[in-house]
């Protein structure tokens, strides 16, 4: 997410543009960790119950929790005095992630929807924070195709710790008792299509075209609708969804249509006679 501003606004060969976008990711990779390690101390009890999560650090007693809270105090306060950095709304960014996860870890995990919502929102502000680090303004084609897909990822996440966990899953995460299967499959029906149109329309766009100068976007519409059909396959038919990172290092085909479409969207974007996106500086 970090470096998808990078990518469309077709500075990703530039040295200063990419090295600002590494120290980004980086930075997020730093606050990621915090807000793990405070997620973990706040479901420490509960994990120990899960027949999976109990084998987490903290969880497992390999770590205590204090230490965790100290590393997780230390692994936040570096990485917002890093952000200064890239600049004060970077910064801002940065604060707005970490303040979002820490409520939702403390308080926002246990009110039904919003719970998802906020996983979400939190990948949309990757995205805006990749766009502060270079100096580019976010497309609102961006900001939606990214909320969508994490609704996606968050809704299968939930559907299938509720599955797996059969009849004790309120007892491993109380909000599970407000889902059922029926009405996640119906949510997760009602973004998929959403997030699918949305990148139809993105890159069919009058505004994408112009931008671009090209119509050859809508080319990757089949690697879209290829992984996001893969994704529901895993999460229905192999009992798969709970960790998204896991699904998608290792699927080979998901991996594999990934990557395609990685490849066909810098070809298409980066041979088509547009301009760069100018930066602010």
């Amino acid at each position: 997410m970090v470096f998808a501003a990078l990518a469309f606004s077709k500075h990703l060969f530039e040295r200063g543009p990419l090295l600002r976008s590494l120290l980004a990711f980086a930075l997020f990779c730093v606050l990621s960790g915090a807000v793990y390690l405070l997620n973990d101390v706040a479901d420490v009890e509960r994990d120990r119950r899960h027949p999976t999560k109990s084998r987490r650090p903290i969880a497992s007693g390999q770590l205590a929790v204090r230490t965790a809270v100290m590393i997780a105090i230390g692994l936040g306060l570096a990485a917002l005095g890093g952000s200064w950095l890239l600049g004060p709304a970077f910064l801002a960014s940065a604060a707005c992630y970490l303040a979002l996860n820490l409520l939702y870890s403390f308080r926002l995990k246990e009110v039904v929807i919003v719970d998802v919502l906020s996983v979400s929102l939190g990948f949309v502000i990757r995205a805006v924070a990749g766009g502060t680090a270079i100096g580019v303004a976010i497309s609102d084609w961006l900001l939606i195709c990214t909320v969508l897909l994490a609704l996606f990822l968050s809704l299968s996440k939930r559907r299938h710790e509720l599955t797996s966990l059969s009849g004790t899953a309120a007892g491993h995460r109380a909000i599970l008792a407000e889902y059922s299967p029926y009405l996640l499959d119906q949510m997760i029906g009602v973004v998929t299509a959403s997030c699918l149109m949305a990148y139809a329309f993105y890159t069919t766009a009058e505004e994408t075209r112009q931008k671009f100068q090209t119509d050859r976007l809508a080319w990757t519409i089949p690697f879209v609708l290829y992984g996001i059909f893969r994704y529901l396959y895993l999460v229905h038919q192999k009992e798969k969804g709970g960790s998204p990172t896991d699904v998608l290092l290792t699927d080979r085909p998901l991996l594999l249509d990934v990557a395609l479409w990685a490849v066909a969207v810098v070809f298409i974007v980066y041979t088509a006679p547009g301009p760069p996106v100018p930066l602010r500086r």
